[in-house]
């Protein structure tokens, strides 16, 4: 037997309000029959949607949820977070047991991003690990806001005066091309591996205070072969694709680690580009360091995604691949 459809009317009828929420060409609801699995059809403020019972339930509550904010323009991008939010609906139940009890709920951090924030349960843990913590690992696949979330901290660090600079450190691995080949001088040729970690700083404080902040040294980066006899004092260090470490560069990175400082280390151990002999640093410790007081780690899954719709299918699809093989 075929579930019943589920219908939605707005009444009455708010056209602005109907066309916002669609989006041009009806984009935004073609947004939320990809993620949600189901088909929506729309007669004026009439919607009917079909598909599995509980993604057309959870489908009519994000199609309330948008109306509901749909007094302005809604781009892409809120639809496509607002999804994925209404896909943790526990998460919204953590926060409000955590404001009844006191508790203390995700940080807000001072970044030119006034919508940023944890948009999953692990994703808010991850942000407070990294206040409560002076060192914190992230490990995850794509999209999953590891760097993202890491270097926001960092600028909400270096807003607040609680570190004087920051440092983002990236291995040089070459993934099917090799360094020599590339034209330029070494910083030109390891540009390119650092060019995640500026678009990061750029959407987040803007290009030219960046800018300013990269001529004072405020900010600094830098491949982890620059590392090597450095100690960094008052200082946040990123290490970004730590899985293409070896052993011996990530026990060089953790202690360069000097006082008021911070380090977050972020990698996906399913994306390592080291030799087939070589271990990686980033898989080692895990083991040498997950009973190290101090130290924390977060573990990101496919459901902790937060890019588009996509990304989250192709991760739950390979991850079904490789169990299947």
């Amino acid at each position: 037997m075929k579930p019943q459809p589920v219908e939605i009317s707005f009444s009455p009828a708010d056209n602005q309000r109907l066309a916002n929420l669609c989006g041009a060409l009806d984009e935004n609801l073609r947004q939320i029959e990809t993620l949600l699995d189901v088909t929506i059809a729309r007669r004026g403020e009439h919607f009917s949607l079909r598909g599995k019972s509980a993604q057309t339930l959870l489908a009519a509550e994000a199609l309330q949820n948008f109306y509901s904010h749909a007094q302005h323009h809604l781009s892409i991008e809120q639809i496509q977070l607002g999804l994925i939010e209404a896909m943790n609906p526990h998460h919204s139940k953590k926060l409000a047991a955590a404001t009844a009890t006191k508790e203390p709920t995700e940080p807000a951090l001072i970044t030119r991003r006034s919508d940023l924030r944890g948009r999953t349960p692990r994703q808010v843990e991850y942000l407070q690990q990294i206040q409560t913590h002076d060192i914190t690992f992230s490990i995850g696949p794509a999209g999953t806001g590891k760097t993202y979330l890491a270097v926001a901290s960092a600028v909400d660090a270096l807003e607040r005066d609680i570190v004087a600079r920051i440092v983002l450190v990236r291995p040089a691995v070459e993934a099917g091309e090799r360094l020599g080949f590339l034209p330029g001088d070494m910083a030109q040729k390891v540009d390119p591996y650092l060019r995640p970690l500026y678009d990061a700083l750029y959407d987040l404080m803007g290009f030219d205070k960046t800018s300013k902040q990269f001529e004072r040294s405020a900010i600094e980066v830098a491949p982890l072969a620059f590392m090597r006899g450095r100690t960094l004092n008052q200082s946040f260090i990123i290490l970004d694709e730590a899985q293409n470490t070896t052993p011996e560069q990530m026990k060089m990175f953790l202690t360069r680690i000097g006082f008021g400082s911070k380090a977050v280390v972020t990698g996906d151990i399913t994306q390592i580009d080291l030799a087939k002999h070589q271990k990686s640093g980033l898989v080692e410790a895990q083991q040498v360091l997950k009973k190290v007081r101090g130290i924390a780690f977060t573990h990101f899954g496919a459901e902790d995604v937060v890019r588009h719709p996509l990304v989250q299918r192709i991760v739950n699809a390979y991850e079904k691949y490789e169990k299947d093989k």
